[in-house]
């Protein structure tokens, strides 16, 4: 009985609370809403992927590939790089890093945004 639950509820979430969901449950390990730890802040993240790629399809696909793939020669935050170090490649479907970066990209992070 429980599996089906499950499976129900899963079945009937919305795609941005799985994005969410997948989000929460993964980058905020690193990446602090509004505060840069051991990694730089998600409102910084989004700010320069946003200026670099306006264009939602720009965005998730660039930052999707290089999450993917990190490479300092392929960054936007070079000096992000150099004051925490590489990325650690993380092993995530590329299905899986287009709706976390979808998130990204439609989430102010300087509110409120747990779904």
């Amino acid at each position: 009985m429980k599996k089906l639950f499950i499976l129900f509820i899963l079945t009937h979430l919305q795609a941005d609370t799985l994005d969410s969901l997948l989000f929460h449950g993964n980058c905020v390990t690193c990446h602090y809403k509004n505060e840069e730890k051991s990694a730089p802040s998600m409102y910084e993240v989004r700010k320069r992927y946003k200026t670099a790629f306006p264009n939602k399809k720009d965005f998730t696909f660039y930052m999707s590939q290089w999450v993917k793939h990190p490479n300092e020669k392929t960054s936007i935050m070079y000096d992000a790089i150099k004051k925490h170090g590489l990325m650690p490649q993380l092993g995530y479907e590329q299905e899986v890093l287009k709706d976390i970066t979808s998130y990204i990209y439609e989430t102010n992070f300087t509110q409120f945004h747990h779904k």
